[in-house]
């Protein structure tokens, strides 16, 4: 009966196709807000087909699907740049600023915009689509004669050996993957900055900055002031991985006055680094919360698991998903067929039908994604009665910053109280041991997450030209993150191309912001529920006061600039990282009494 019902709608999808054809004289004829109103309609089919399409395509993985997703992605990019050149007759109109704010969210529609021309669209979508292919398929095969490996084989080694020259090898053997992406990255630089051109942009990187309501220069000012507030924690914490990695691989491989060797950092782009936690445990053994037993004891289903979820969001006021999310998500990966198990949340049809797809496993890492999933989804809901074209996150990083916020409340107390830890250790050895643990993702994370987007804004804008890619890469790696590789780097070699959203051509500003919003978010939320006491102890679990104060700031959706949106939560206009300080302040007075004596920076 499945397999009937999957051809029946490949059939009719691959068979439609959205009339947006109106008569001539009507759209010559259309006011601002006329024009508006038809776009939010057109939009809404479109969203529907594109949804369908791209859910069927992440759920069953085969040839025909592939075919419908493109279909529908160019239907989508035609319709696109259709609608952009129809709205620049509107570029000197009166128009209220709903309307002007409506106009300006369709440019910032697509993340590579391609020219207003059929063979160059093409050409673009080519190199997309064979740039993600071949990451996607991309494994390294040694000289050696081992068998080849993939992405997430090379992974596990860099996670889980601590043998140096095995994760060197490792580290290695995937950037040779990415070297001959180098050659399709830099005409793909060429045709999106061409369509960015016919929007009105100097180049790509300045329609991404465009989208968060003020000027490129200004958004580039912003993220360096948040920068600098953070740093602080950072060279701390830094400070004393390299003190660590020295004692475990020798000072003659982990110099005590220099960066950091890219792949001693457990992770493939040194961008987080929890899995070393075992090299770094502050206080061994103590405080552990076993999560993961606790799940399997009690014998929680992935049904189990997302209700629970759900109970977190339901305590603070907000509705319980409607019975479509059950009915229609995809909690494990199916025997029969191959899908994305990637967790991602959907909010289809306008966010009526929300959806999440992961392949979820009884761990308490699954528990945090599901949480973290879950705030996607309630945040589509919150907007779904905006327009098409503003429902949205306020900009990029709200999004990804809701459900990371949530997962900040499921403190040990919450834990305990929802019965999946018999109690909650808050000794002073605990509290610090779970901060290094939150520490070496999240604030390792801040200077990778800033320094993607300002190498790929330099190389936009021609700064960074193709001979110069792998020196400008390791100049801010190394500058920002007090990282560096073992051997060289030439240009020879494509190193930004390792990390998927490069090809991918995912910006990634929204993760940073985020890392720094989730903890602003959280302080707010706390001082709605009246917590009295070090932020990092605090869960808003129940309280209503804190939900109204979210829901407020989640239903404007990208209707308002962000600065307003923000307002609503925390009171101030301002994005401000000094929560992230307050939030590890036990954690930044013990690296202190580690560091004295020590030569930190690089």
């Amino acid at each position: 009966m499945r397999k009937y019902w999957l051809l029946s709608l490949l059939l009719s999808l691959a068979a439609c196709d959205v009339d947006v054809a109106v008569d001539a004289t009507a759209q010559a004829d259309e006011s601002p807000d006329e024009f508006v109103a038809r776009l939010n309609t057109e939009l809404a089919e479109l969203g529907r087909q594109n949804g369908a399409a791209n859910w069927v395509r992440a759920t069953y993985i085969n040839h025909d699907t592939a075919i419908l997703a493109a279909a529908a992605g160019e239907r989508y990019s035609a319709w696109h740049s259709k609608s952009v050149a129809e709205s620049l007759k509107f570029s000197d109109a009166d128009m209220s600023a709903d309307t002007a704010r409506s106009i300006k969210q369709l440019k910032l529609g697509t993340s590579e915009p391609a020219p207003n021309d059929p063979a160059k669209r093409r050409e673009l979508a080519a190199i997309m689509t064979d740039m993600s292919g071949m990451y996607g398929a991309g494994k390294y095969c040694p000289d050696d004669g081992r068998e080849c490996m993939s992405l997430n084989e090379l992974e596990n080694v860099l996670a889980a050996s601590r043998d140096y020259d095995a994760q060197l090898d490792a580290w290695q053997g995937w950037r040779e993957v990415a070297k001959p992406l180098r050659e399709k990255y830099a005409r793909f630089v060429e045709l999106s900055n061409e369509g960015a051109n016919e929007l009105g942009y100097g180049d790509l990187g300045q329609l991404w900055r465009d989208g968060y309501d003020m000027s490129p220069a200004e958004f580039e000012a912003e993220t360096a002031r948040l920068w600098q507030q953070v740093k602080p924690l950072y060279d701390a914490l830094h400070c004393h991985v390299r003190a660590e990695l020295a004692e475990e691989y020798g000072a003659d491989k982990v110099p005590l006055d220099g960066p950091i060797p890219a792949h001693l950092l457990g992770n493939m782009w040194a961008q987080e680094w929890g899995e070393i936690y075992d090299l770094l445990e502050p206080y061994p053994g103590v405080g552990d919360l076993d999560v993961d037993s606790a799940l399997i004891e009690q014998a929680y289903t992935p049904v189990r698991m997302v209700e629970s979820a759900e109970q977190f969001y339901v305590s603070l006021g907000f509705e319980k998903l409607p019975a479509t999310f059950w009915e229609r998500s995809m909690f494990v990966k199916p025997a029969d067929r191959e899908v994305v198990c990637h967790a991602s949340a959907w909010g289809l049809d306008g966010g009526d039908d929300l959806r999440i797809k992961m392949c979820i496993e009884p761990a308490y890492e699954d528990l945090r994604v599901i949480y973290h999933e879950l705030g996607h989804n309630f945040y589509q809901r919150a907007y779904k009665d905006q327009p098409r074209l503003l429902q949205g996150g306020a900009h990029g990083g709200f999004h990804e910053a809701i459900g990371d916020t949530i997962t900040l409340s499921m403190t040990p107390g919450y834990l305990a109280e929802v019965g999946l830890i018999e109690s909650a250790e808050t000794s002073e050895e605990a509290v610090i041991n779970r901060q290094m643990q939150q520490a070496l993702d999240k604030v390792a994370f801040l200077p990778f997450g800033k320094l993607i987007d300002e190498w790929r804004w330099d190389v936009f804008a021609g700064k960074t030209s193709p001979d110069n890619y792998n020196k400008a890469w390791w100049e801010l790696r190394t500058r920002y993150q007090g990282i560096a590789p073992t051997s060289e780097r030439g240009e020879d070699y494509f190193d930004p191309g390792a990390k998927y959203h490069v090809p991918g051509n995912t910006s990634y500003t929204r993760y940073f912001l985020a890392r720094i919003l989730q903890f602003q978010f959280q302080r707010s939320l706390c001082e709605a529920a009246g917590f009295n006491g070090p932020l990092h102890e605090c869960s808003v679990f129940g309280s209503k006061e804190a939900g109204e104060r979210l829901q407020a700031m989640l239903a404007a959706g990208a209707s308002r600039p962000w600065q307003e949106t923000l307002e609503k939560l925390t009171g101030t206009r301002e994005m401000d990282a000094t929560a992230i300080i307050d939030y590890f302040e036990p954690l930044m007075s013990w690296l202190e009494v580690q560091n004295e004596g020590r030569s930190c920076g690089w």
